[in-house]
């Protein structure tokens, strides 16, 4: 699953899509592009698609990963430095970083009950555009895609405030 916010960079699966970060987070996994670049078309297709819920999946997928890294790049395995950024998962709270970025933006942040409603994998990249140093730029566009905020004439509508879309 692609988002379209991503499809530009991330389609062609030179880039990480979001549904293979995400993967990467729950099993503790820190990918460098470079290490997926010398993935193959085909392993990271793979690693989009392969299921990772279980803690057998899991298990499954780290080896997989594990085993391209060691097969395929030059660079050692890294676990994640920051653990704890697994916030994504709670539907009753919000990260306090999607407010910020959204308060950044000029944009009112979802609603409890928006928040809630979100699939996972959205709430994951909601938290992982805002906490993100060089794609922050993603963070509106995926409000908007995700249902958060509509645009009609070069207007933002969100929950009751409203800003001007930069020209």
């Amino acid at each position: 699953m692609l988002f379209d916010f991503e499809r530009d960079f991330a389609g062609s699966l030179r880039c990480i899509p979001m549904i293979a970060r995400q993967k990467l987070d729950i099993v503790g996994i820190k990918l460098s592009l470079r290490q997926w670049s010398r993935f193959t078309r085909e392993e990271r297709g793979q690693l989009a698609e392969q299921p990772c819920e279980t803690v057998a999946e899991q298990a499954a997928y780290r080896e997989r990963v594990s085993h391209l890294i060691a097969t395929r790049s030059d660079e050692p395995l890294r676990p994640l430095a920051v653990r704890g950024l697994e916030d994504w998962r709670e539907e009753g709270r919000m990260p306090e970083a999607v407010r910020i970025q959204a308060q950044a933006d000029g944009i009112a942040p979802p609603t409890a009950q928006q928040w809630a409603s979100l699939l996972p994998l959205q709430r994951f990249a909601l938290v992982k555009l805002a906490r993100s140093k060089h794609e922050n730029e993603n963070f509106v566009p995926a409000m908007r895609e995700f249902g958060l905020l509509q645009q009609h004439a070069g207007v933002l509508h969100d929950a009751g405030a409203h800003a001007r879309l930069p020209t």
